[in-house]
């Protein structure tokens, strides 16, 4: 069995467990612990005596705070290895054979939703704080996180890719980025019990035995402004509508106002490119929102914004960008659909089965 630093795989009874191992990064991919990953996918799927896998994170933090954006930043050349790699392993999540579970606790951020939304079954706990915040890294949703958030109901999932806002256990739910609801401190537990389970049919049973009620939901709590907003057919329309209602002040509560503060602080170009793919995400299937993702990744890192923002939320931290554009005024319809053209480095072409 692989047992390496970075990711760590085991066995417990009949379930396969591949635990993120890097605790004091919150379990930041790089490529190395992607490809690990993927190794171990493969020893599991052989394993006849494996009829579950649970993909996990090491320390108390989080499954995963995201891609290695540092890497990213001090090695540019290495973007299109990194993010074809990690795309075609998210395809490759949503059709493993074997019932694949992950454990959504703690923080759950980009590529962190890339390696767990994807799975069959997926558990959040109330100390899940789940997002997708490239728009404020100056670039879009990628992983095919839109693939799932661009059917949300109520426009809520648009609503959590334009403003990279955390989500609750009980938001994830409701946005379609996870299944079940169980209590962090009955995880182990609930590890313990899969670990038992003979057959694939009894997977969700034997989950569902450890599901408890999420509570309210936030995004659903505020569904009515939401939708309203992000129903708007351009991001100066939605940054329009959005301080309409904080402005009104009726019962809308923080959610507002938190909203409106990330359609003023994120890159203007970023969100005009995420609603642009966020749309076009609907009618796709998966492989073709990860080549989407590709391509528009790939193009903002050739540009100014995604660089910036690593810098400024990353690097220097000082959360002060400076974005070019400045204003969504000034980010014309032709940029951003610049942005999924082929990259330099051609297209990626994953297919559907």
């Amino acid at each position: 069995m692989t047992d390496e630093k970075l990711v760590l795989g085991s066995r417990q009874g009949s379930l396969g467990i591949i635990t993120l191992n890097r605790p004091r990064a919150v379990n930041a991919l790089n490529l190395d612990m992607m490809q690990l990953v993927d190794q171990l996918l493969t020893e599991f799927e052989a394993d006849d005596s494996v009829t579950t896998v649970l993909m996990t994170g090491a320390g108390d933090r989080g499954l995963c705070a995201g891609g290695d954006v540092k890497s990213i930043y001090y090695e540019p050349e290495r973007m299109p290895e990194f993010m074809g790699f990690e795309y075609t392993m998210n395809l490759r999540l949503s059709r493993y054979p074997k019932p694949l579970v992950s454990f959504m606790d703690g923080l759950v951020l980009g590529g962190g939703v890339g390696i767990s939304a994807h799975a069959a079954y997926r558990v959040v706990t109330e100390r899940s704080r789940v997002g997708m915040p490239e728009t404020i890294i100056g670039f879009s949703p990628d992983v095919g996180a839109l693939h799932i958030l661009s059917r949300s109901p109520r426009k809520l999932g648009y609503a959590m890719a334009l403003t990279g806002l955390h989500a609750s256990g009980a938001d994830a739910l409701a946005v379609g980025l996870a299944d079940y609801y169980v209590p962090s401190e009955r995880l182990n537990d609930l590890a313990e019990a899969l670990s038992k389970v003979d057959a694939a049919e009894n997977v969700e049973r034997c989950i569902q035995g450890f599901t408890v009620d999420a509570g309210p939901s936030r995004l659903e709590e505020n569904a009515d402004w939401i939708e309203r907003a992000f129903s708007e057919t351009t991001v100066e329309k939605i940054v329009a509508e959005v301080e309409r209602q904080a402005a009104a002040g009726a019962d809308e509560g923080p959610l507002v106002h938190e909203v409106l503060a990330a359609l003023r602080h994120n890159s203007p170009t970023g969100m005009k490119v995420a609603l642009e793919a966020t749309r076009r995400a609907t009618d796709q299937t998966l492989n073709l929102t990860l080549n989407q993702d590709y391509a528009v990744t790939l193009n903002s890192a050739a540009g100014h914004d995604m660089r910036e923002g690593i810098r400024a939320q990353v690097i220097d931290k000082d959360r002060q960008p400076t974005w070019q554009p400045a204003t969504l005024e000034e980010v014309d319809e032709a940029s951003v659909l610049a942005f999924f053209e082929d990259p330099d480095s051609g297209p990626l072409e994953l297919r559907s089965v």
